[in-house]
């Protein structure tokens, strides 16, 4: 009887004593995109892919439109030559994590680089302008 009640004691310490379940890994492909300035389709929409879902309005066209893209993520460069062209006023922000790694991204439309940038990535951003 000894013997059963000392195994029963040892298995609860070893249950107390258990490493706690690791937080669950991110999803690969979330992003949270914050629109603002452009009109109706300003908000903030949650966009996951692979498989396409989330409330984003198009979530399918804006993975593709993302993957399609070469460097979605990436500012234009500094020293490029852009147009002294303005989209309007609207801006948007993307984060969360693609292809694993974690991203975070603004857009505007107050140049010809950053006009170029952003009509790359519609639909994940909607379209504005003429």
């Amino acid at each position: 009887m000894l013997h059963k009640s000392l195994a029963a004691a040892l298995v609860l310490a070893a249950s107390a004593v258990a490493p706690a379940a690791a937080a669950p890994a991110p999803e690969p492909y979330r992003l949270l995109i914050t629109v603002s300035g452009s009109g109706s389709a300003d908000g903030t929409h949650e966009l996951t892919c692979r498989p396409a879902g989330g409330d984003h309005a198009d979530p399918a066209g804006a993975c593709d439109a993302i993957a399609a893209a070469e460097q979605p993520f990436v500012a234009a460069d500094a020293k490029a030559l852009c147009t002294y062209m303005y989209g309007g006023p609207a801006t948007a922000t993307i984060e969360g994590t693609w292809a694993g790694e974690p991203v975070r991204a603004t857009f505007s439309r107050e140049n010809g680089c950053e006009i170029a940038r952003w009509d790359a990535l519609v639909p994940a951003l909607p379209a504005v302008g003429a």
